[in-house]
């Protein structure tokens, strides 16, 4: 019997229980397989401006989705309620459902022998993101904030500073015997400083420290700093002609790039014939120099887990190292285990789970392999160009690889950083632009679960005045 919950006295044990019980409840009801997964979490948030809190944000959640099958049919559903009553009615729910849905030939859980979960501690969990009591978190922020605001008198104004930490924890289970589980932690400090030149015109930017451990942040004052100087650098802004120059996207804007490979190379895109990569399996689609991979169980430089890291997929089945683009080689398609039966081949371990749906397709720690060369070297090569630092809108189309986005950065002038440019579009394809990546930074940071070293990129336009 399905007891009532307690959230705040539950413990992983418990919600592995639970989850395996609603799984013989579904299965009780008449569902040929079912799959459960529970998720509960807490955040804390606050948003600090000029020094006084604007916004503060404490909450906790916890749900439970279900997926049941009957023959090749398949219905989801979820609730909050995780009560006895609650739970009766998900699974009542779920089994009337699937009843009038259509037949999928493609659908159903991975085979029995698929599922397994990474051996050992993948270091994903930290308890000391909440070492800092309310109070010195509120502090934390305004330190970031009043660091970037001390550090130079055009800097006038202030989006804010912020301090977030928040936990996780999942459970899995399904009819074919799988169980797993595992907790995340997170911490980030953050300021937006806004600054003014001397004709008036402002110019905002910022910047951000994020870790699975608050140890492992950096301080308040360098992340003030660096959002300082990266808005300084921005005043005097300009518009630049139109024309075709070598492009340097650095490190934080080139990781979108390396998204789209994703995208472009997901199974759900693939088997759609809605991506520029659809048939290129064994084609090379980028220059020689890139190497592009996912990788669920890395660890950084830290010790703590990638911001991908898991020790099992949104199905169950053990993480593993994928590489994607192999010296400019598509390697394979990323893919769950309904993409990868569409489409003829098996799945790559990339599923991903939330509560309510059907599992999808998502990353690890995707990243673009690093080079040699330092950022300063790249652009020092370059007699004339564009060094992006921002990105806006999202023109980008992966199904023709068109690629329009609008830029701020700053110009490129006989290998030297000159002035900031704004207003500006860049524009070109993203299958010829992986093929003319001309040069690769060695500065890969992981600062999100997708990474990029810095990028120069030739032949694509600057559409300017």
């Amino acid at each position: 019997m399905v007891q009532a919950v307690n959230p705040s006295s539950e413990s992983i044990l418990d919600m592995e229980s639970l989850t395996a019980d609603v799984v013989a409840r579904a299965v009780k009801a008449g569902a040929t397989d079912a799959e459960a997964v529970v998720r509960e979490g807490d955040e804390f948030s606050v948003n600090v401006r000029m020094g006084e809190v604007e916004t503060l944000k404490e909450s906790g959640s916890r749900g439970l989705g279900l997926r049941v099958f009957s023959g090749k049919r398949s219905a989801t559903a979820s609730t909050s309620d995780l009560t006895s009553d609650g739970i009766r009615q998900l699974v009542e729910g779920a089994m009337a459902l699937v009843k009038v849905t259509e037949e999928d030939p493609f659908t159903g859980l991975p085979d029995r022998e698929e599922f397994g979960t990474v051996a050992g501690d993948l270091h994903l969990y930290y308890d000391d993101v909440y070492s800092l009591d309310g109070k010195q978190r509120i502090e934390w922020a305004r330190r970031a904030e009043a660091a970037a605001l001390e550090a130079d008198p055009r800097i006038t104004n202030s989006d804010g500073g912020s301090f977030d930490a928040a936990t996780g924890r999942m459970v899995l289970a399904n009819s074919r015997g799988f169980v797993g589980g595992y907790r995340t932690s997170y911490a980030g400090v953050s300021a937006a400083p806004l600054a003014m030149d001397a004709n008036g015109q402002m110019q905002r930017d910022g910047w951000w420290s994020s870790a699975r451990s608050f140890a492992h942040l950096d301080s308040p004052e360098d992340v003030g700093k660096e959002a300082a100087r990266r808005t300084l650098r921005r005043l005097g802004a300009r518009r630049v002609a139109t024309q075709r120059v070598p492009i340097v996207f650095s490190a934080e804007v080139a990781r979108s790039l390396v998204g789209s490979v994703f995208e472009a190379a997901s199974g759900d895109a693939i088997w759609r014939s809605a991506s520029f990569l659809a048939g290129k399996l064994g084609e090379s689609i980028a220059a020689a120099n890139i190497n592009i991979v996912d990788d669920h169980t890395m660890l950084l430089g830290s010790g703590a887990g990638g911001y991908g890291t898991s020790p099992f997929d949104g199905e169950g089945l053990p993480s593993r190292r994928t590489i994607v683009v192999e010296n400019g080689v598509l390697q394979t398609y990323l893919l769950n285990t309904y993409t990868a039966r569409k489409l003829g081949m098996k799945s790559t371990h990339n599923a991903s789970r939330g509560l309510a749906g059907t599992p999808g397709v998502g990353c690890g720690n995707l990243y673009l392999e690093p080079g040699t060369l330092t950022p300063e070297e790249i652009i020092a090569q370059i007699p004339a160009g564009f060094y992006v630092t921002g990105l806006m809108g999202f023109g980008t189309n992966t199904v023709t690889g068109d690629y329009s986005r609008g830029a701020t950065g700053l110009w490129i002038e006989n290998g030297q950083l000159t002035h900031a440019v704004e207003e500006v579009t860049v524009a070109g394809n993203l299958a010829e632009m992986f093929k003319n990546v001309t040069a690769i930074g060695n500065d890969l940071v992981f600062r999100s679960s997708v990474a990029s070293p810095t990028l120069r990129i030739d032949g694509m336009t600057v559409a300017g005045a």
